[in-house]
């Protein structure tokens, strides 16, 4: 038996007035994934407990199927992870993005423009990063150049938690009542302003029409996570495919592959194709693959409706109809699971920690939903509590 988790990050939504009050995945043609779904079984998942941050982390843990109650140490050690940076018991890590804003005097009185600085290019953004490392490093605190907005604070012989935001919570917002509670992070938020205001590589976003990547910002604090082997378990050797830092991160922590795909970006602009055919190919090395695509979500964080629906239906017709048509010619049994790992509904450009829909089509598969894919027709279906048990369902 083969099983692939196809996961579309933040499809999940509330009802949009400007689509009449349906969500995305209501109105999207996602012909392959409704197909899956009536002719399989559906329902809603509760992968992020109400007590905990609705982030990517705390869900793509649940639905990889780990409890984050036991797991869950923070967002940005996982990244670390990915990333190659030796973080040891008495580090901390802090996601760092750069980030876009806007130009009052006072650093308290800017609006968060953009969390993603425009989706800067991962070339500039290393050689902010590095910049950034020269001015304001030093032997205590480390900064280290990710994937475009996406980047890490390392943080020797710390063990303390501040309050930090996540900076696609506040966009458009005054960052005032939204700073840390620590007058270091503070500060090296300050001075990167006034290093980055005036950089080559900002002047030329700027002429080109593009928002600057004018501030660090830092949040996801986290320790050293130790994560059980996905093959010990759950007895099957198991491979990632994603082009985030954070899911990557678990895999690798979970001992699976952590596959890179070439042109996979995290936006709506990445591989799909290239994502289909890695998924294939893992396929022959592996009994199961995690295959995750970023975009939707990006689409949620920056309130782009047409493109959240494209992105929808980019996943459906290049990667689930690739993977499925593959799997179906195999002669091989094979089981299909697609869902969002949480909500990022667009009248908010965030997260939440509503329950999303889930299909799981099985190719021996006797019962039939005979539902479509969606927020509304998942209703219907078994509500799963606790998300972390649904990969036990889902491999059994």
């Amino acid at each position: 038996m083969k099983y692939v988790v196809i996961l579309g990050d933040g499809m999940a939504d509330c009802p949009v007035l400007e689509l009449e009050n349906k969500t995305p995945l209501q109105v999207a043609h996602k012909p392959y994934i409704d197909y899956l779904c009536k002719n399989g079984t559906t329902g809603l998942v509760k992968t992020v407990p109400d007590d905990m941050p609705p982030g990517s982390d705390v869900a793509n843990l649940s639905v990889m199927g780990y409890d984050p109650y036991l797991y869950y140490t923070g967002r940005s050690p996982l990244e670390a992870v990915s990333m190659g940076v030796d973080v040891s018991a008495d580090d901390t890590t802090f996601r760092t993005n750069l980030v876009t804003l806007s130009d009052e005097p006072d650093y308290k009185d800017k609006k968060m423009i953009d969390y993603s600085s425009g989706e800067i290019t991962t070339k500039e953004s290393r050689e902010l990063m590095k910049y950034i490392q020269e001015e304001l490093g030093d032997e205590i605190r480390s900064f280290y150049g990710g994937i475009s907005y996406r980047h890490l604070l390392l943080w020797h012989g710390l063990d303390k938690q501040f309050k930090l935001t996540p900076p696609h919570d506040i966009s458009g917002k005054v960052i005032d009542e939204y700073l840390p509670d620590n007058e270091i992070l503070l500060d090296l938020m300050k001075k990167s302003y006034e290093l980055l205001k005036d950089h080559p590589i900002n002047k030329d976003r700027v002429q080109r029409g593009l928002n600057p990547a004018n501030s660090i910002w830092m949040w996801g604090q986290g320790k050293k996570p130790e994560l059980a082997s996905f093959e010990d378990k759950y007895g099957i050797k198991g491979a990632v495919i994603s082009a985030v830092d954070l899911v990557k991160g678990i895999g690798i922590c979970a001992k699976m592959d952590s596959i890179d795909v070439e042109g996979a970006t995290g936006n709506i602009d990445t591989n799909f194709a290239g994502k289909a055919q890695a998924t294939i190919d893992a396929l022959e090395q592996n009994d199961f693959v995690y295959v995750h695509m970023e975009a939707p979500d990006e689409c949620g964080h920056h309130f782009e409706i047409e493109n959240k629906i494209k992105s929808i239906e980019l996943i459906d017709s290049i990667v689930v109809k690739t993977v499925y048509e593959y799997l179906k010619n195999s002669g091989e049994d094979f089981s299909i699971m697609v869902l969002p790992d949480h909500p990022t509904p667009l009248k908010i450009g965030t997260h939440t920690s509503d329950p999303v829909p889930y299909v799981i089509y099985r190719s021996d598969e006797k019962e039939k939903s005979g539902l479509c894919y969606n927020e509304k027709d998942a209703i219907n279906g078994e509500f799963v509590e606790k998300g972390h048990t649904l990969m036990k369902k889902f491999l059994s």
